[in-house]
Formats: C-alpha cells, sequence, structure tokens
C-alpha cells in the first residue's frame, strides 16, 4: 500500500488517501476522491488546478483531467472541459460509462452533464486572485508563472494501482490548447505488473517526450522508480540540451510500494507507504 503525490499542495490529498487505502477503498476511487478535493479547493487553484485555476486569454477557465487503471484498457480523460470544478470525477465516467477514452471541448461538457454535472457558469470557476492576474494579463500581457498539475497515484490493499491528473493548463493559453495532462503515456501511465508514473510541468514540451510511459518501461526492465525517473530527465536532458530543458517533475511508484522522483526544477512531493506513520514530504534540488 502506498501513495503519492505530486507538489507541496498535495499532501492533504495524500493524507486522505492513505487513510482511504487503509480503510480497504479501491486505488481508484481513492485518486478520484482525492483529487476531486484538491480540484474543488478554490486555494489549490492558484496552483493550476480546477476551481480557481487560471483562465485562458478570453478569459474561460478550461480544464484537463484523466484517470488511468493498471489494468488494461482502463483509462478515461477530458480535456478542454468547461463549468466542471471536479474535472477528475468526468474522467471517471468517461473510463467507466463511454465508449471512448477522450472527450474535449463542447462534447466533454454534453457528456459531462448527459452524467448528472452542473455545468457552472465561468464566473464560478474564477477566484479573486485569477481574475486579479487575468486583468493584469489584459492591461499589460503580464503572464503568470507555473506549470503546477496535481499527480497522485495510488496502491491500495489488491494490489491494485491507479494514477490521475488534473490541472487548468497553462495560464492564459489559447482556448482549446490541451497539454500533456491528459494524454496517455505523457501525463500519466500505469501498469498492474509494473507500477505508475505521472508528470507535471511544461505540457507542450513533456509531451513530445512520452515521460511517463519511458518510466514505466524502465521499470519493467528492472529499474527502480527513482532510477527511472532519473533516467528519463537525464534522456531528456540529453536530447534538448541541458541549456534548453524545460520544467518538468516525473513521480512514479513500482508494485512494492516504493516512490521515485526526478526534476529539472526544485520540485517538493509528497508520499507515503505502510511502512511509515505518516505522509512526508521531499524536496528535489536541481
Amino acid at each position: 500500500m502506498a501513495a503519492v503525490g505530486t507538489w507541496s499542495f498535495s499532501q492533504p490529498a495524500v493524507e486522505k488517501m492513505r487513510l482511504m487505502i487503509l480503510a480497504g477503498h479501491s486505488a481508484t476511487d481513492v485518486v478520484e476522491r482525492a483529487a476531486a478535493d484538491v480540484e474543488n479547493d478554490v486555494e489549490t487553484g492558484r496552483h493550476i488546478v480546477g476551481r480557481g485555476g487560471f483562465p485562458n486569454s478570453k478569459g474561460i477557465v478550461e480544464c484537463d483531467a484523466a484517470i488511468m487503471e493498471g489494468v488494461p484498457g482502463r483509462f478515461g480523460a477530458v480535456a478542454a472541459l468547461r463549468g466542471v470544478g471536479q474535472p477528475c470525477r468526468v474522467a471517471r465516467r468517461v473510463m467507466d460509462r463511454s465508449p471512448h477514452s477522450l472527450l474535449v471541448g463542447e462534447g466533454a461538457e454534453a457528456f459531462a452533464r448527459e452524467e448528472g454535472f452542473t455545468i457552472e457558469p465561468n464566473d464560478s470557476m474564477l477566484s479573486s486572485h485569477t481574475v486579479t492576474a487575468y486583468q493584469k494579463f489584459l492591461e499589460n500581457r503580464q503572464s503568470a508563472s507555473g506549470h503546477d498539475t496535481i499527480g497522485l497515484i495510488a496502491l491500495d490493499l489488491s494490489g491494485n494501482i491507479t494514477v490521475g491528473v488534473s490541472t487548468s493548463g497553462a495560464p492564459f493559453k489559447a482556448p482549446g490548447r490541451v497539454g500533456d495532462s491528459p494524454l496517455p503515456g505523457c501525463g500519466l501511465y500505469a501498469d498492474q505488473t509494473v507500477g505508475a508514473a505521472a508528470a507535471t510541468g511544461d505540457g507542450d514540451k513533456i509531451m513530445c517526450y512520452c515521460p511517463s510511459f519511458h518510466i514505466v518501461q524502465l521499470m519493467r526492465q528492472g529499474s527502480s522508480p527513482k532510477e527511472a525517473c532519473y533516467s528519463v530527465l537525464t534522456d531528456i536532458r540529453k536530447r534538448r540540451g541541458e541549456r534548453e530543458c524545460f520544467e518538468v517533475g516525473l513521480i512514479a511508484l513500482n508494485m512494492k510500494g516504493e516512490v521515485g522522483a526526478a526534476s529539472s526544477v526544485e520540485f517538493p512531493y509528497t508520499f507515503w507507504n505502510q511502512g511509515m506513520d505518516s505522509v512526508e514530504k521531499c524536496v528535489i534540488s536541481y
């Protein structure tokens, strides 16, 4: 049993995951519920996740989210979804109830409505912080920094592993822009025989390297989660050139409950496994 999350703000989510896993909940339920709490908290929106996240260049909040089980073929995602504060829940419904794996834009919104989700007005998706930031963007094209995606991985009592990711995307992005987060192999990947991985950072560049799939394949070949994450980061740096490396943070969890991470920037992540009494935070220094 184990759980891991990207960035410091994942700590309450990983603590919830710890309690749910110990109570016998499935890895998928654990990831969905923990991610939904983060997504729906307007304060974590400043971390570019869910409600309270930064809008696109037209002032509209568009969210991407995905969830993937280690069982073959179990994946669901939404992208450029408007008006839903908990997009990971919609991604779960796509996985469970849709013949498709990824729905975007108006199609994702229509599916969410059919599944009983309330499509809220854009004003309810914004926070005072992101409204102020958007006004500065309109006045002097001042952008906001950050590429923080919430990525969560859970390994439950029965040996099931699930990974989920969610983001409102790059601040003031072009309408319809989609990053790496909802793309399998890029923002996330899971294999029941090996483990799972998730990525966070500059999604437009991350998607070109499929790091989550690469990490899981390296673990399949015998690498530890830490070794796999560092190998993938080293490969990206080699291919890009050290000075041209972009912001990317990687986390991984194998079926033994071992955790690893690597990053091109200072990167805090939180984790727990059954040998620990509480959730701990670790910071990767670059």
